[in-house]
């Protein structure tokens, strides 16, 4: 895909200006929206925040535009993956919450497109999705929903192992710069958009799954791209899975960016073992 004109001069350097990103993503918030009409079963659905904040990479460096991720702590489910700040709907809690996102001087409110959206969403579940995921970011980062600058919904994402519909809400984090995680979060890493947009930072992922299952007996290989973080200061992670999905529809409605075929990226190992499925409570 062809990056759209006004924002080719921005590919290289991973510019982040909110009114254009907006726009690009009014098409896929639009289909998200769709998807929803139907009916929703709230019990296999979660939302997460596509959280875009300025940070530094490094000590001493300036702020850059940055995915600001969650690293998963042992004690949860997905243990040691990259995730963005999410959960599934509650709606005793969520409900409530919801109608305060229709006043005035709401994030929903400031949003330019909700006009023209809520006649999609006739039955308002965009504000309930919108409730439940700042609820999930207070309570995983202590994030400030106040200070969040609504951009718009990326694609649904389905997960196989756990039976999940993520609904991706993309936000810009105005002022906030420190974070306080909870139990669930071993720690935040925020991973540069220049980064995510070079190509060389790529790989391809040959993970044996080492789970119990009824309808084969040996592990299974599957390949996939994932995306290598170095940290400055020393190690690296593994960023993959369909948090790393969210993030390459991003860049490609956004930047037109495409990485490279998976074949032709150097291969990374991994392995998943049953307790990926349940974290390790010890």
């Amino acid at each position: 895909m062809q990056a759209p004109f006004k924002f080719q001069n921005r590919l290289s350097a991973g510019l982040f200006h909110p009114r254009d990103v907006s726009r690009a993503l009014y098409a896929s918030s639009r289909q998200t929206l769709l998807d929803v009409q139907p009916g929703i079963d709230y019990r296999q659905a979660s939302v997460v925040l596509f959280l875009i904040g300025e940070s530094p990479f490094a000590p001493g460096q300036r702020t850059e535009p940055c995915l600001i991720l969650n690293k998963r702590s042992a004690l949860v489910r997905q243990p040691g993956d990259l995730c963005c700040p999410g959960g599934g709907v509650t709606p005793v809690l969520d409900r409530p919450a919801s109608t305060l996102l229709k006043l005035p001087g709401s994030p929903l409110r400031r949003w330019p497109d909700w006009p023209r959206m809520k006649r999609v969403d006739v039955n308002d579940r965009l504000p309930l999705l919108m409730a439940t995921a700042f609820r999930e970011g207070l309570e995983e980062m202590r994030l400030n929903p106040l200070g969040l600058e609504f951009l718009g919904l990326l694609p649904t994402q389905d997960l196989v192992l756990f039976s999940r519909r993520i609904f991706p809400l993309v936000c810009r984090i105005k002022r906030q710069r420190r974070f306080y995680p909870n139990w669930e979060v071993a720690k935040i890493v925020p991973i540069p958009l220049r980064q995510l947009l070079d190509a060389d930072r790529y790989a391809q992922y040959r993970l044996t799954i080492d789970i119990p299952n009824p309808v084969r007996a040996a592990p299974e290989t599957k390949i996939m791209p994932c995306f290598l973080h170095h940290y400055p200061q020393g190690g690296r992670e593994v960023f993959w899975g369909a948090t790393l999905r969210m993030a390459l529809q991003f860049l490609e409605i956004v930047y037109g960016f495409v990485p490279p075929q998976t074949d032709r990226l150097p291969v990374v190992p991994g392995r998943l073992t049953p307790e990926y499925l349940t974290g390790n409570r010890g």
